[in-house]
């Protein structure tokens, strides 16, 4: 029998045994669908200075971590179990300074034309840009936090569009 969620939903990945299984999405139909997730890797302004000004020895950052981002999207199925192969027809990452709060923002959009929703591979985008700016600072700060790695925003599909509340 499947868990429940606290409300009338109950887990779609779970068997009536359950034990886990790959959602049939078969009976769906093929709609656009899109997803934004967003996320920051805070740092000290020193670190967020050598970024900006491009003098961290692994070279840059951030066109490092948009590349990274968009191949992880596209490797999405690869890295999460029991999550669907997808015909990705645009990734956007978007990567922004933040002096006031010293960080990377980070801001990736998938979408796709499919029986299921893109939510992972944004997610998924946002992590691993998170990761790789993580790993080309880390000479330069060892105490870089990855925060808020969180969907903001989903269009298409059956369960219609959602927006989280910021």
């Amino acid at each position: 029998m499947a868990e429940s969620t606290g409300g009338d939903r109950e887990l779609s990945h779970l068997d009536e045994r359950g034990h886990s299984r790959m959602v049939d999405v078969s009976d769906k139909d093929v709609t656009r669908r899109e997803a934004t997730a967003r996320g920051r890797v805070a740092m000290s302004a020193e670190t967020l200075a050598l970024i900006g000004e491009g003098r961290l020895p692994k070279g840059d950052v951030l066109a490092a971590a948009r590349l990274a981002g968009i191949m992880a999207a596209k490797r999405t199925p690869d890295l999460i179990p029991l999550c669907h192969p997808l015909p990705i027809s645009g990734v956007e990452v978007q990567l922004c300074l933040d002096p006031e709060d010293p960080g990377v923002e980070i801001e990736a959009t998938v979408r796709t034309s499919a029986r299921t929703g893109v939510e992972m591979e944004a997610l998924t985008a946002v992590s691993v840009a998170a990761l790789t700016i993580y790993d080309m600072c880390k000479s330069a700060q060892r105490d870089l936090r990855i925060e808020a790695v969180r969907l903001v925003a989903k269009s298409g599909g059956r369960s219609g569009d959602y927006r989280a509340e910021d």
